[in-house]
């Protein structure tokens, strides 16, 4: 199936059978190069959050008490998210006050569709980059304390998550595509709202 320009789909992370992320995105075009998606401040996100009000940053899934889908405000940052097929990672432009300030590299397993939307599985490592193309990871350690757990990656699976990091550190070093100057200068339609989750989620 393709998405439609202007749709509103559903983003989300599974884990261990449930949903851990869940964030509305309207497509801004779906095609060879990938999946591109909007998702303005404002706008409506879930993330599993426990009684304790922790979050999987500091707990596996697992370990997590009574952890349920909470509904939160997206602040700051306006995202442009371009998700290419079959590839272990999307790529996030961040833009603040209509300024480009910087991408983020999510390693998450390849997507796969649904009628409203994509499913896929954060793999905890991530890159930040300024707009000079300054990087750095992020979360390292928690990606390290993950390996071997059941619900996250043996050892090959990360290794193969680091390597595919490095792959996206050489193109952004060389500033190839997507870190190329591409969609830093998109503006988005004014009359664009903020997005609001399914009611289902919600």
């Amino acid at each position: 199936m393709v998405f439609e320009s202007g749709q509103v789909i559903t983003r989300r992370y599974l884990r261990g059978g449930r949903c851990t992320w869940a964030q509305p995105m309207r497509v801004l075009a779906d095609d060879e190069q990938g999946l591109l998606l909007w998702h303005p401040a404002g706008s409506e996100f879930a993330r599993l959050v426990d009684a304790d009000g922790r979050t999987q940053h500091e707990l596996t899934v697992d370990r997590m008490r009574d952890p349920k889908l909470t509904v939160l405000t997206w602040q700051d940052y306006d995202l442009l998210v371009l998700m290419p097929p079959k590839a272990a990672h999307s790529v996030w432009w961040f833009f603040q006050a209509g300024s480009f300030a910087g991408w983020y590299v999510n390693l998450e397993e390849p997507y796969v569709r649904r009628p409203d939307g994509v499913d896929t599985d954060d793999l905890v490592l991530d890159i930040v980059v300024t707009p000079q193309r300054q990087w750095e990871w992020k979360d390292a350690d928690e990606f390290d304390g993950r390996i071997g757990h059941p619900l996250y990656f043996d050892q090959a699976t990360a290794a193969e998550v680091r390597a595919e990091g490095d792959r996206l550190i050489k193109l952004i070093e060389a500033g190839e595509f997507p870190f190329d100057g591409a969609y830093t200068d998109f503006r988005p339609d004014p009359h664009w709202p903020a997005l609001r989750l399914p009611a289902d989620l919600a």
